[in-house]
C-alpha cells in the first residue's frame, strides 16, 4: 500500500515551536520511525506552508497513492480550497491533529476539511499518524 502524509503550515517547526502543545520531536525523526515500524508500506511525506502546494500535492497523489493522511494545520479551519481538493480525489483521506482542537480556541472547533475525510484523529500528538496508518491497514485488509 502506498500512503502519503501531508502536513500543513508551521508543522515544519515541530519540536521547536510551542512544545507544550506539539511536543519536542521533529516530524522528520518521527517519520523515520514510522517507516521502520511499517516496512510493508510505501510511506511518503510532504510538508508545505503554502495552500496551493498542498492542493497540488493532493491532485498529484490521486494517481499514485492508495490513501492520504493530512494534517491541514491552520488551513483546517479556513481553507475551502483544500476541502474541495480532498472532496475531488477518490482515495480515502484521514485527518490528523496533534492537539485536541476541541480543547483549544473556539475557531479551531470547526474543520472545513473533515467532512471529506473518512475519519479524524485529534489530540494524541504524533501517535495520531500511527493510529491513522493502522486504520488504513485494517481498512484495506478487510476490503480484500
Amino acid at each position: 500500500m502506498k500512503l502519503l502524509i501531508i502536513n500543513g503550515p508551521n508543522l515544519n517547526l515541530l519540536g521547536e515551536r510551542e512544545t507544550s502543545i506539539y511536543g519536542s520531536r521533529s516530524f522528520e525523526a518521527y517519520f523515520e520511525e514510522l517507516q521502520a515500524q511499517f516496512p510493508i508500506l510505501e510511506l511518503t511525506y510532504f510538508q508545505s506552508n503554502l495552500e496551493g502546494e498542498i492542493i497540488d500535492r493532493l491532485h498529484e497523489a490521486r494517481k499514485i497513492v492508495d490513501a492520504i493522511i493530512i494534517n491541514p494545520a491552520g488551513y483546517t479551519h479556513t481553507s475551502v480550497a483544500i476541502a474541495d481538493a480532498i472532496a475531488a480525489i477518490s482515495m480515502p483521506v484521514a485527518e490528523v491533529h496533534l492537539s485536541n482542537i476541541y480543547a483549544r480556541e473556539e475557531f479551531r472547533h470547526v474543520s472545513l476539511t473533515a467532512r471529506h475525510c473518512i475519519g479524524v484523529i485529534s489530540g494524541f500528538g504524533l501517535l495520531g499518524y500511527r493510529l491513522a496508518i493502522e486504520a488504513f491497514i485494517e481498512r484495506f485488509a478487510s476490503a480484500d
